[in-house]
């Protein structure tokens, strides 16, 4: 996703219970606007405009720090005259839980997914945030 010029060259990664050629879409993509668009970092969130995989009503992504392989994964040096390389977990979400990131913080959406022992691989997951708890930060479609 980044360049060797990059001052702050972020690179991410996704966990899937299946290989399909969708997600590599996806990634470059993700890769096309960091590149074209706006750089992405930890934190920021993403719409797939479907869902990650069939089935699932997780359309959008939250690029996270990589928790589940450790810090010897978030930063990685290739080269001692190169800048560290930032690494994130694209971790496919609920649109409600984009709002509730967006009006509780980053930390909070990740205490919850911590509480619920939500399971990231599985696609047909529930939220872990009740619409009722960002009622009004979702505009229904078409409006």
């Amino acid at each position: 996703m980044s360049g060797w010029s990059d001052a702050s060259p972020t690179e991410v990664h996704l966990f899937s219970p299946v290989q399909v050629e969708s997600h590599i879409e996806l990634l470059t993509a993700l890769a096309h606007f960091h590149r074209t668009g706006a750089p992405l970092a930890v934190g920021h969130t993403v719409n797939f405009g479907r869902p990650w995989l069939p089935g699932s009503g997780c359309t959008r992504g939250l690029l996270s720090l990589p928790y589940l392989d450790g810090p010897k994964l978030e930063v990685a040096k290739p080269r001692p005259d190169a800048p560290p390389i930032r690494c994130a977990w694209l971790i496919p979400v609920f649109e409600e839980e984009v709002a509730f990131k967006k009006a509780n913080g980053l930390e909070a959406l990740e205490a919850r997914f911590e509480e619920t022992g939500f399971d990231y691989l599985d696609p047909g997951r529930a939220s872990v945030v009740p619409c009722s708890q960002v009622r009004g930060a979702i505009k229904p479609r078409g409006a």
